[in-house]
């Protein structure tokens, strides 16, 4: 069965770096908190607001060994009033055999006001 693992983080300043390194952050603590192998990853989606403009938050998937052929997607999410601002959002398409609530979704930095529901029920920084 395929699972969705969500995940998210602010970033302090638009540079390609801080964009990279954050997404790393992220992406380090999904697949610790998950036990993601990428043999069993379909796909991951990965959004930036529109304030993000100086890289491609993906690239930093690149960087993970055994990630090559996963399939990434980079698109920019809605640009909706008062919403976070400078957020990188991912979706890890996985197949697993865990239930919806073993799944441990991550939001670090500002983006822990997205979901606190979950971050009552599981730690995620």
């Amino acid at each position: 069965m395929i699972r969705g693992i969500r995940g998210a983080i602010t970033i302090h300043v638009d540079n390609e770096s801080q964009i990279i390194d954050s997404t790393e952050k992220l992406i380090r603590t999904m697949i610790a908190k998950n036990d993601i192998e990428a043999a069993n990853v379909a796909s991951v989606f990965i959004s930036a607001t529109s304030d993000i403009q100086t890289g491609f938050p993906a690239k930093a998937l690149r960087k993970f060994p055994g990630w090559t052929y996963v399939p990434v997607m980079c698109m920019q999410e809605m640009d909706v009033e008062e919403s976070l601002a400078r957020c990188v959002r991912v979706m890890i398409h996985y197949n697993t055999n865990k239930s919806q609530e073993d799944i441990h979704h991550v939001y670090l930095e500002e983006a822990i006001k997205l979901r606190p529901d979950l971050i009552k029920h599981k730690t995620s920084n």
